[in-house]
């Protein structure tokens, strides 16, 4: 079992940068690949970014390539989600998830375990 709870989303203007910590109980972190997607106001969640166990494999989504970064601390049981040049359609609450495959995927439906979301909003 693990339990997952997002922080750090708030207001921020365009081109500037927020990093989003999601925090993780349970024994077995270590064992989850992990992914962080988003819901838009009036639209489907989708798919941001994944990375294995090791962190050796990472996914991100065309939409955000060049300017997210995903990471983890195994030590710290937290996986992080770094957004840089923020545009105004990123504007969405974005959730952690974990799945106890070995690396992490597009897919909602492969997660077992979902974060509340933290709500972001980019100003132009």
């Amino acid at each position: 079992q693990v339990q997952l709870e997002e922080s750090g989303g708030g207001f921020v203007q365009a081109r500037c940068s927020l990093s989003v910590p999601c925090a993780a109980s349970g024994p077995t972190f270590r064992a989850c690949a992990m992914g962080w997607f988003r819901r838009a106001n009036g639209k489907e969640r989708e798919f941001v970014a994944a990375m294995s166990r090791s962190g050796g494999t990472i996914y991100y989504a065309d939409s955000v390539k060049g300017r997210f970064s995903i990471s983890r601390d195994n030590a710290r049981n937290t996986v992080y989600l770094q957004m840089n040049n923020l545009k105004p359609e990123d504007t969405a609450v974005y959730y952690c998830a974990a799945t106890g495959a070995v690396i992490g995927t597009p897919k909602k439906s492969e997660y077992d375990y979902w974060g509340q979301g933290t709500q972001v909003t980019v100003s132009s």
